[in-house]
Parts: structure tokens; sequence; C-alpha cells
């Protein structure tokens, strides 16, 4: 039996990257995320010479998001910080 790990890293990335909506405007410095099979990808525009995407299951996708509403990571955001 394989990882579900594993095999997302050998997933293609294959589809269509989405930007984030709160990345600069300007297209060379943007968050994207891809669905994949088994999870998402996430990529950095700036970064585009690695083969590096984060990928994640959708078990950890759904945790990360159900953090990020609950404000767990809201002390990370340096004060005065504005998008």
């Amino acid at each position: 039996m394989s990882d579900p790990k594993d095999d997302l890293y050998t997933a293609p990335l294959n589809g269509e990257w989405k930007k984030s909506s709160f990345s600069a405007g300007n297209g060379d410095s943007c968050v994207q995320i891809m669905p994949i099979d088994g999870g998402v990808a996430f990529g950095d525009t700036k970064r585009r010479d690695l083969d590096g995407a984060l990928r994640f299951t959708d078990k950890e996708m759904l945790a990360h998001i159900l953090a990020v509403k609950a404000g767990q990571y809201d002390h990370l955001i340096p004060d005065g910080t504005e998008l």
C-alpha cells in the first residue's frame, strides 16, 4: 500500500493554477493553488524555476483552513500589516 503523501508528490501538476485574490497584481509575486488527485498543490510565481510546489492531502488542507478560520495564526501577522 502506498503512502498518500508519496502519491501527492508524484502527481503531475498539469491542472490550472488559481492565483490568490490577495496576491500582488503584477503577476510575478503570487501565491497559487491547484487541485490535484488526493489534495492540493501550492506554488509561488517568484520561484517558477523550482519544481517544489508544496502539496497537501485533502485532510491536511481542511485542518489548515479550519485553523486559519479559527484565528490560530493571527499572532504571525505583524502589527500594522496591510494588504
